[in-house]
């Protein structure tokens, strides 16, 4: 069985519907209150970004995990626009992976957030990330030189993946996330290395750290994917 897990903050999630046919949606809703609740959404206080409802689902899901779960955004196209297209292949068993990044835009920073996190639009006063407070926080070692991964803090997890883990590092991991500051950025770069996955291969990336894969257009919300 395929779960898609959407963290949502006020966003459409009208594009849920045209997931394939079986595959089972949970939806955990960070929106407040007064701006009103997707229908059927688990209610989650908020903490952090989507860091925060991924390990939630993997704390109290533990024992009755999906067999692959897709972790997507409210909005997951800026960063992964094939998605539909993706779940869809994951549902017919075409592809089955441990962990896949979900995106085309892979990166690569320092120990400090540089260049990606110190640049980033959102971060006009350019403070730096934290990577070597969230490694000894988290794994009680220190941070590596670069860190590689793909924006967007997507992915998909197969059960014996998340499991390699046991339940109370996840229960760790939320722990930081909610009190952490800036801990949904250190997830974000992490994530290969929490589910012991690959890592990225470096020869893959240019001189200046980065690859860029051609995004593919999303299908209109209108179409069912089946």
């Amino acid at each position: 069985m395929v779960e898609v897990v959407v963290c949502r903050f006020g966003e459409d999630l009208s594009w849920t519907r045209n997931l394939p046919r079986g595959v089972h949606i949970t939806i955990y809703d960070k929106t407040p209150l007064e701006e009103g609740r997707w229908p059927g959404a688990i209610s989650l206080p908020n903490h952090s970004r989507d860091d925060f409802a991924w390990l939630h689902h993997l704390v109290e899901r533990y024992d009755d995990l999906a067999e692959l779960t897709v972790f997507a955004q409210g909005h997951p196209f800026d960063h992964a626009p094939d998605l539909h297209r993706v779940v869809r292949r994951y549902a017919q068993k075409e592809e089955s992976p441990d962990f896949a990044w979900l995106g085309f835009l892979w990166e690569t920073d320092d120990a400090r957030g540089r260049p990606s996190f110190v640049t980033w639009s959102k971060n006009p006063e350019r403070r730096e990330l934290d990577l070597e407070g969230f490694f000894q926080a988290l794994w009680g070692e220190s941070a590596p030189d670069k860190v590689r991964y793909v924006g967007g803090s997507q992915f998909a997890l197969s059960r014996r993946a998340a499991q390699r883990r046991p339940r109370d590092f996840y229960e760790r991991a939320r722990e930081i996330s909610r009190t952490m500051p800036d801990a949904a950025h250190a997830f974000e770069r992490t994530w290969d290395r929490i589910f012991l996955a690959p890592p990225l291969d470096p020869t893959l990336f240019d001189a200046s750290g980065m690859r860029l894969w051609k995004p593919v257009r999303a299908k209109p919300a209108g179409t069912r994917a089946r």
